[in-house]
């Protein structure tokens, strides 16, 4: 139940504007996110507001979360599924952004998630080089896939022309971001305990430090349900489906998945496993999914207790 004289806010975010909804007093607001109305409307918000909801918008949130932060309010940003199926079992089935503000502000009243520390700047660029190095590796692979149909002499001259282009600016973002580990000490202890794992190399030790700045503050259950690697169960009755994963981070889900098809040839720990399971029947992809989650689970323990590979394998072997 909700606590009495408690307040949650819940905003939903749009391009040009939000729409927000206080509970219980139910006062609302439509405000433009331009900078300035947006500063003014965070200032004269509540200093005793509870906790204050939005959801994940692909980065909308990262400006009014940052003012709220400034401001001290605890601020949870969730999965807009999370919300929807929410709204759904409350009979909320219509969808505007009014009744949406509503509706995250109810989830923060019933469901209170869990405040997570944000990101500082240096944090926001690092995870920002790295969708950056994502999306130029990804343009890469199109021109190298686009060169060798290409028939015509001014296509086969541009092709490679992009290609090196691309090449290259991999390289900077790349240098930007040893420039940015080296530059933090604790960033610093943290990738060279993460690559002391075998089968982790500096892309996926980065991508967990961008992509899940809780690794280490989070238990074994939390951690695999925020990357998307927990089975949940299907079931009604009597009838029984299969247990499935969803939602998650993709970028560190797929990282995860690089590291353990690794892990199968040059971590021991990774391979015993993976072939117990395999012998007692369960299907390669099934099997590959719970390694990811046994190493995932491992790494976020390592991080905890500050210990590397083999140091974490002497205590709990």
């Amino acid at each position: 139940m909700p606590h009495h004289d408690a307040l949650y806010l819940g905003i939903d975010l749009s391009k040009e504007w939000l729409d927000a909804h206080l509970l219980p007093t139910g006062k609302t607001w439509h405000v433009s996110t331009e900078p300035v109305e947006l500063e003014a409307w965070v200032a004269q918000l509540p200093a005793e507001l509870t906790l204050v909801v939005m959801e994940a918008t692909g980065g909308l949130e990262a400006t009014v979360a940052g003012l709220l932060a400034r401001r001290g309010l605890a601020v949870a940003i969730v999965n807009p599924r999370q919300v929807r199926d929410f709204a759904k079992s409350m009979g909320i089935l219509a969808k505007t952004d009014k009744l949406d503000a509503r509706a995250i502000a109810l989830f923060a009243e019933r469901v209170r998630p869990e405040p997570r520390p944000l990101k500082d700047e240096q944090q926001q660029e690092l995870d920002e080089l790295l969708t950056r190095r994502r999306q130029l590796v990804e343009a890469l692979t199109a021109e190298q896939n686009r060169l060798s149909p290409a028939r015509g002499k001014a296509v086969r001259a541009s092709v490679p022309a992009h290609i090196d282009w691309l090449e290259r600016q991999i390289k900077k973002v790349e240098e930007r971001l040893d420039t940015l580990i080296k530059a933090s000490p604790l960033w610093r202890a943290r990738e060279d305990l993460l690559r002391s794992t075998p089968c982790i190399g500096p892309g996926a030790a980065r991508a967990r430090l961008a992509d899940r700045p809780e690794l280490g503050t989070l238990k074994r259950r939390q951690i695999s349900s925020l990357v998307g690697v927990a089975p949940f169960l299907h079931q009604s009755g009597k009838w029984k489906g299969q247990s499935f994963c969803s939602g998650g981070r993709a970028a560190v889900r797929t990282a995860l998945y690089m590291a353990v098809v690794s892990g199968l040839r040059f971590n021991p720990v990774i391979k015993e496993f993976y072939q117990r399971l395999t012998a007692r029947g369960k299907r390669p992809k099934v099997a590959l999914v719970a390694c990811m989650r046994k190493l995932l689970t491992i790494l976020n323990a390592m991080v905890r207790e500050n210990k590397k590979w083999n140091e974490y394998l002497l205590v709990h072997a």
